[in-house]
């Protein structure tokens, strides 16, 4: 099967809109501190870059959970891969997701980090395909809303590749 990449973001806009959520969470956030959870290995690029616009005290920890496997789409099964490293209760803690498809990985994460009583538990994405959404999560944060394309770049991957590119792009298949 034959694919070629296409910009749907650009490496400026990503920056724009990165910095638009981090002007959110320092508002949102003044004078606390938050505790950033980043979903790898998607996350690790935009937590990067969000973390260094913000201006309070952060602490990070990551997590891998998979729901893809190496296919496009979605298997609606949740694997912890990779759990946190320090308890978040009494945390203000803001998960930090590559993009929102479905939303039930989401939903699943949601549940198992509110269980383990943090202060707070918020989710920014840097990509939200709403109209893939099979459950009512909705990100407190987000860059960006896109159409129902497989994306990748950014952190991004089809089957562990151009995780690298500095851009957005649809994936588009030939017939």
């Amino acid at each position: 099967m034959s694919y070629k990449i296409e910009t749907l973001i650009s490496e400026e806009e990503l920056k724009k809109g990165i910095l638009r959520v981090a002007d959110e969470i320092n508002r949102d956030y003044k004078g606390r501190s938050v505790h950033l959870i980043c979903i790898i290995k998607g996350g690790v690029f935009f937590m990067t870059e969000l973390s260094k616009h913000l201006n309070m005290d952060v602490t990070m920890d990551f997590m891998s959970v998979s729901s893809y496997g190496s296919g496009t789409v979605s298997s609606g099964i949740v694997k912890i891969i990779k759990d946190l490293d320090d308890p978040i209760e009494g945390r203000d803690v803001i998960i930090v997701e590559d993009i929102i498809d479905t939303g039930n990985t989401m939903k699943y994460l949601m549940q198992l980090l509110e269980d383990r009583k943090p202060n707070s538990v918020k989710l920014c994405a840097m990509l939200d395909k709403p109209s893939r959404r099979v459950n009512d999560i909705k990100p407190d944060y987000l860059a960006f809303t896109v159409e129902d394309v497989f994306v990748v770049g950014y952190g991004l991957d089809y089957d562990q590749k151009y995780r690298n590119l500095n851009y957005i792009g649809a994936v588009v298949f030939d017939e």
